[in-house]
């Protein structure tokens, strides 16, 4: 399982033109899920996005997390952060889950961030074309894979 979060002011998901999942300050979180991955994965990367200290504190240090700041998340599942481009031009998408297993994954994943950490969660759809619009603040972008 594979994320890229990104600290933003502000996040938007449209799809046909309507929005889907909209949030404030907090994380944009691309989820991508492998054929491999299993809850225990999602648990900890749960875990590891909700506890996340990068928002910064009145020394001006990046010490406080989404909880301290009432930080919001936009998730959004995308198979092709496991593209393969080993070989030739076109990405491989082997390693990223069949939909079912995906969603079902995804799905957990938000879920436990609103179960476990109470933190507000907002998402895209799962398969569908999205534009996905957003404000990065810094820019602070971090990867984090399990």
């Amino acid at each position: 399982m594979k994320l890229v979060i990104q600290r933003v002011k502000e996040a938007k998901v449209e799809v046909e033109g309507k929005i889907v999942g909209k949030i404030e300050k907090g994380f944009l979180v691309l989820l991508g899920v492998s054929e491999e991955d299993t809850k225990e994965n999602a648990d900890y990367l749960v875990k590891k996005l909700c506890q996340l200290r990068v928002f910064t504190d009145e020394n001006d240090k990046m010490n406080l997390s989404l909880k301290d700041v009432g930080g919001e998340l936009l998730i959004v599942s995308q198979f092709t952060l496991y593209a393969d481009t080993t070989s030739g031009n076109r990405p491989s998408f082997i390693q990223a889950a069949k939909p079912e297993k995906a969603n079902k994954l995804y799905e957990y994943f938000c879920q436990e961030c609103e179960k476990k950490y109470g933190i507000h969660v907002e998402k895209g759809e799962f398969g569908a074309s999205m534009q996905v619009s957003l404000l990065n603040d810094g820019p602070v972008t971090i990867l984090i894979e399990k």
